[in-house]
């Protein structure tokens, strides 16, 4: 079953911790110094907070899927619409170790699907995710990670 991902960037963890957590009416399942995650079943949605020093606001949004076929299915659909994508095997990122591929849509709107099959002891490395075909402007590639 897949699950709806968001990565929001934050200025300040604590508070993004509180205001979410009456939001959805639950503590985060992970809460590092710089990172928390909500894995939701109502809505059905894994939502993590950074303060990573990137802008604030939404960093990207997400499929999170529950084996690597359906990362592939994902994947290759992406691929036949013409879309070019990024991919990653066994990228640790947001103390997980996940299998991604990423895309750009057509608003510049960062996508990740992805499958995550282990945990990590670190943040992990954050990937520069190339622009898509076209782009001019070298602010559309940004870091990305989870």
């Amino acid at each position: 079953m897949k699950r709806l991902h968001l990565h929001v960037s934050v200025p300040d963890l604590e508070p993004a911790i509180a205001f979410y957590s009456t939001l959805f009416d639950a503590p985060p399942s992970v809460v590092k110094d710089d990172y928390a995650k909500w894995m939701l079943e109502d809505p059905r949605v894994n939502l993590a907070i950074s303060s990573r020093a990137r802008a604030t606001g939404i960093d990207h949004v997400g499929v999170q899927v529950d084996s690597a076929d359906e990362l592939g299915e994902l994947a290759d659909r992406l691929k036949a619409a013409g879309a070019a994508t990024f991919d990653q095997e066994a990228t640790s990122c947001c103390y997980a170790v996940s299998d991604k591929s990423w895309v750009t849509d057509t608003a510049s709107v960062r996508w990740e699907t992805f499958y995550t099959h282990g945990e990590a002891t670190s943040y992990g490395e954050d990937e520069v995710i190339p622009a898509p075909a076209g782009t001019s402007c070298a602010s559309s590639t940004k870091n990305a990670c989870c």
